[in-house]
């Protein structure tokens, strides 16, 4: 394939975040800190993307090979991700300790997660506290007394931690199961009941009181990368990940595209989230535009984009106890007291997913119009422009 070669190395490395088609199906799935390779195929009049590794641990010329091969796989009517799949399968029948199999369960799961896993949030867990004490016994004789035994120290003084160990084993477990191996799936909710209810009650986002928005947005006067992307965190109800990893490209007019795998809970998803922009948002990003690099709007002062912490330090040195993601509760809290949005409407606002997986097939509609104008009106009482009215919508 020849002819359909267009990448070259130096273009994926200057390239700002976004995909890159590098033909026959191969593309380079480019992010702020990691990039990735997928094979794009149609098999049975089904379209699948298969991750073929990250890039530039997997060289632009090893992507090609791996595509080659796969690619002679669809032409013989042979999913290369089920043939990948038998052959981990395969491969993992010598050896069925609990650390092979977790690792064989993360593979698996990396599609469904963000940016493939590679932050390390979903294994780290069985990482950390599960592996070393139970990594090299049989996945199949592990029972909930070992479970218990090893959770036990931290079940009340990590509770979340521990909670998301236990979830993960539960994972393992299936995959196991799946995989055809002889494994107790009692395992996890027996533990559970060994270990008692957790004394840990977990901590709400610390957030300002609504009424007290406008007086700390004035406050930020200085209009550094780091206000203005706090700024437009509070105008927009959105979270502090997609307004840091904000791009001029996601500007469309007065909307604002965020991609899907930008948006907690769509991973997998192919919808990207509109969020409607102000008058006031559109004024902090033309005004953020000058400190634009890479085609990033808030960049950090080396490289990158501003860090997660630096918008909370704000507010940490004002000797504040409220923290950035916490304006998401001011704005449904002004929302709920200041208008009559029904619940569809208010948690569109922010993102979140409404109702079960029938519900969300057959109600299609983002309410952008509606959510614009909830938010002009959020706009112009956060920048007091106007003053609190009931409004019905």
């Amino acid at each position: 394939m020849p002819a359909e070669k267009r990448l070259t190395d130096r273009q994926i490395k200057n390239s700002p975040p976004g995909k890159l088609y590098d033909g026959g199906g191969l593309i380079c799935v480019k992010g702020a800190n990691t990039s990735k390779w997928v094979y794009r195929y149609t098999l049975y009049s089904a379209r699948r993307d298969m991750g073929l590794g990250t890039y530039p641990q997997i060289s632009l010329a090893q992507a090609r090979e791996l595509l080659a091969e796969y690619r002679t796989l669809v032409a013989q009517k042979i999913d290369p991700i089920k043939y990948r799949q038998k052959a981990a399968l395969e491969a993992s029948r010598v050896d069925t300790s609990f650390d092979t199999i977790a690792k064989i369960t993360f593979e698996a799961k990396k599609p469904e997660l963000k940016h493939d896993g590679s932050a390390g949030r979903w294994f780290s867990p069985l990482k950390v506290h599960i592996i070393p004490k139970l990594g090299n016994r049989d996945v199949q004789e592990i029972d909930q007394r070992d479970i218990f035994e090893v959770l036990k120290p931290i079940w009340h003084i990590k509770a979340d931690s521990a909670r998301k160990a236990l979830g993960r084993v539960g994972h393992v477990l299936q995959h196991a199961a799946a995989m055809g191996l002889s494994v107790d799936l009692n395992v996890v909710p027996l533990a559970k009941e060994l270990l008692g209810k957790s004394k840990h009650q977990p901590k709400k986002t610390p957030s300002l009181e609504w009424q007290k928005v406008p007086e700390f947005y004035q406050s930020l006067n200085e209009n550094t990368p780091i206000q203005l992307a706090l700024k437009l965190l509070i105008l927009t109800g959105s979270r502090s990940g997609p307004v840091r990893y904000m791009t001029t490209s996601q500007i469309d007019q007065d909307t604002w595209i965020i991609p899907a795998e930008n948006m907690k809970g769509r991973v997998g998803k192919t919808a990207d989230f509109r969020i409607p922009l102000s008058d006031a948002s559109l004024d902090i990003i033309d005004f953020a535009r000058r400190f634009s690099r890479y085609s990033f709007l808030f960049p950090g002062l080396r490289k990158g984009v501003i860090s997660d912490g630096s918008m909370a330090r704000v507010m940490q040195r004002r000797g504040m106890q409220e923290r950035p993601h916490g304006f998401r509760a001011s704005l449904e809290t002004y929302l709920a007291e200041t208008t009559d949005a029904d619940y569809e409407l208010k948690k569109s606002i922010l993102g979140h997913a409404i109702g079960d997986q029938a519900y969300r097939s057959y109600q299609r509609s983002d309410y952008l119009e509606k959510r614009r104008e909830l938010l002009n009106n959020w706009a112009d009482f956060v920048t007091q422009t106007s003053k609190i009215i009931k409004l019905r919508v």
